[in-house]
Parts: structure tokens; sequence; C-alpha cells
């Protein structure tokens, strides 16, 4: 996927499975979390759909009592803590990523949430990057702020001067590599660093990369977070997300889920596990195309500039190349200045990227982003509109002649 080499398997920490130590990612990729000798033989683990667990004795229902309100979950007590299938999925991205253990939730925002309250209480002071997801940011500002939670944004660019920004009360750092729309990437391991100086907890939403193009636990992170709906589903029609814990973090993190109610539907959470095991061929077929069809973008005077830090002369390559060990499919563009009806006619007729709010899965999209109206902490100075563009598993030259068709639209609608 890249010439920076591929993560290993071959020292997991106490979540990993011991029994796949020593083998390549795309093989840990394909039996982390299965263990057909515990379902008759049966290759996937089968879907449980279970409200209700059975006690044979009152010593064993107190005791998962106990131990459910000690936080340690290791017992099944209840259908919304989870259930074999659940756990199945949690041990096999908390191998991939080299977790202490995982935690399923009903989607990306529900993980996100989950994990912020898990470690923030009134009065408390949260560090969150500028260029975040938008719905992260609406939680913080809507919900957080209301509760007590001071917030403050600051710059994706800013490595170990994040320091400047500490308070007393500051209790999280959240991060987000690369930004989402905007595609900057952050120093991780100098952010996580200061913030280890501090007792600061650090947590990263990892979805753009995958578990197989960064492990944030490997740089210092406490909690990295996946909106499973996207890359590790990889088919668009479930909802899911996944915290992954250092050890310190899972039972706050658990605790938090399951008093709030954030649990995966059993269904979502099996397709999820079926699309995991073929994360590292539709990955690297994400990157060859993504890769493609962005050097093709540069060279159309439509472009003013391609955001994808996979590419040699990208902002953030230098880090990307330093840290990651590979790249997605998603990735962004700025146009040249155009009108509104320009930018109609281009993406209104587009028989390859369709228009939608998601990506990772298997289909191309497209849509138009307004970077300027989601920023405080930093300015967004390109005259030019942004799109968001997601290469698919689509053959990259259709893609490209998709594309073409849609800026001759374009300059035809001027």
């Amino acid at each position: 996927m890249s010439d920076t080499p591929a993560p290993s398997a071959a020292a997991l920490p106490p979540g990993g499975d011991p029994a796949l130590a020593g083998y390549g990612i795309d093989t840990v990729a394909l039996h982390a979390g299965r263990h057909p000798e515990r379902f008759h033989g049966v290759v996937n683990p089968p879907v449980y759909h279970a409200s209700t667990f059975i006690f044979e004795t009152v010593e064993q229902l107190i005791d998962t009592r106990h131990e459910r309100a000690g936080g340690a979950f290791e017992q099944f007590t209840y259908g919304r803590e989870g259930t074999p299938t659940t756990r199945a999925l949690e041990d096999a991205v908390s191998t991939l990523e080299g977790g202490y253990r995982a935690v399923v939730t009903s989607c990306g925002l529900g993980a996100i949430a989950a994990s912020l309250t898990a470690f923030l209480s009134a009065g408390d002071h949260l560090l969150i990057i500028d260029s975040v997801y938008g719905p992260a940011r609406a939680f913080c500002d809507e919900f957080l702020s209301r509760f007590g939670v001071e917030v403050t944004y600051f710059d994706p660019l800013i490595g170990a001067g994040i320091r400047e920004l500490f308070r007393p009360n500051t209790k999280v750092v959240y991060l987000e590599s690369p930004c989402s729309l905007t595609f900057e990437v952050v120093d991780v391991p100098a952010v996580a660093a200061a913030c280890r100086e501090r007792g600061i907890t650090t947590i990263m939403d990892n979805t753009w990369a995958s578990p197989l193009c960064f492990r944030p636990l490997d740089h210092g992170v406490d909690v990295s977070l996946h909106a499973a709906t996207k890359y590790i589903s990889g088919h668009s029609d479930l909802m899911l997300g996944v915290a992954v814990c250092t050890e310190a973090a899972f039972i706050p993190v658990k605790k938090t889920a399951s008093g709030s109610g954030y649990c995966g539907g059993p269904d979502d959470v099996y397709m999820a596990l079926r699309g995991l095991r073929t994360l590292p061929i539709r990955m690297k077929r994400h990157q060859e195309t993504a890769t493609q069809v962005a050097r093709w973008l540069q060279q159309r005077p439509e472009v003013a500039r391609v955001m994808y830090p996979a590419l040699s002369d990208d902002p953030g390559h230098a880090l990307w190349k330093r840290d990651f060990h590979g790249a997605s499919g998603l990735f962004g563009a700025v146009l040249q200045p155009c009108s509104q009806a320009q930018l109609a006619a281009m993406l209104d007729h587009m028989e390859l990227f369709r228009m939608g709010y998601s990506w990772g899965g298997y289909e191309s999209l497209v849509v138009p982003t307004w970077p300027a109206t989601l920023r405080t902490a930093t300015e967004w100075k390109d005259p030019g509109p942004a799109l968001r563009l997601h290469a698919g598993l689509d053959d990259p030259d259709d893609l490209i002649r998709d594309l073409e068709k849609g800026f001759a639209r374009l300059a035809a609608a001027a």
C-alpha cells in the first residue's frame, strides 16, 4: 500500500489473540475473533439475538452482578452489554489495533459520545481538533457544553504546541487524523506524549485509516474510534461504532456505553465481522484507485489543489509516511472559483461518483463541502468550493471519465 512497512501482529498487547502472534496483518484480519471449535465448526461466529441470559444459581447471578458493577464485563449478562457475536467483533478489531479490549456501539457517533463522556464531567476542559467531523463538533457544542464542559478547538497542525493550551482542568484531547474534510495530518505521537505528561486522556477518530493503516494506541493514544459503518463494514448497509481501548481506558468507556444504551444490533455486528475479513484487500484497492484519481485531478485546470496525504507533494505527506502504513480511498479537492450553478451542473449528473453522506463502502461518492463554516480556531482561505471524494471499488479509468464529463458540464454552465 505504501513504501512504509505494513503493521505486524508479532507482538500483540494483552487484548490481542496470542494464537495470531507472528502472523501478517492480512492473516490476522481473516482469523481474529473466529473460533470455529466453539460453534460446532461453523466458520463465522453465529448471530446471537439475545436480550436475556439465564443464570443457573443465585451465586452465579450475584457473582455476575458484582463483576458487572465493577465494570469488568467478562461474562454475558444482558444483551445491551453484548453477546458472543459482539465479543467476536470487539476481539477482532482490538487484535488488529493492538488494543486491550474494544467496545461496540450503535454507530460511530455513539463511540465518540461514549468515549468523551467516559472521561469528562462538569467543570472539565476538552481540547478538540478544529477540523473535526461535523457531528462530533455538534455533540460538543450542543451537549457537552450544556452540561458544563468547557470546549476549546485547536489547530490540527499544532503538534507539541498543544502544551500551551493545557489548563489545570484539561481532561481530554480529541484528535482526528487525517481530518475527514480537509485531510491535515496530525503529529499524533507529539500530541499524545504531551498529554501523557499531564495525565490527560487522548481520544482519536481513526476511521479514515482503518485498523490496518494506523494504530493510534501504538503512538500513545488511549482510545481509538471507528465508525464501523465505513471501512470495517465496507458495504454501506449497517450502522456501528467501535472504541478500541487501553487497559486503563476500557472500563470507563464500557461502563459509559452500557449505561447510556449504546449497543450494536446483532445483525449489524455480524455483517461488520463479515466485512472485516476482506478489509485488507479492499483498502489496497481503495488506495490504488484514490491515488490514480487524485493525481489525475492535480493536472486538471479546474482544480486548485488536491488534499490527500499519500501524494508526495501533500503538506502532510512526511508525517503520513512516518506514521501510517497506507491510505484509504477518501480525499479532497479544492476547485477553482466557480458559481453554484456550475458546481451543481457538475455534480447533479455524475454517474459513478454519486452524492451521499458517507464513505468507506464499495461505491464511489462525492459531496461538496464548506470547511470555512465548520472552523473557529483556524481560517479556511481557499476561495473555491471544496469536494470530498471517496474512491470506491470502481475501475479508476471509469471514475476519471465520470469526473471528466462533470468538468465539461461545469465549463458549459459558465
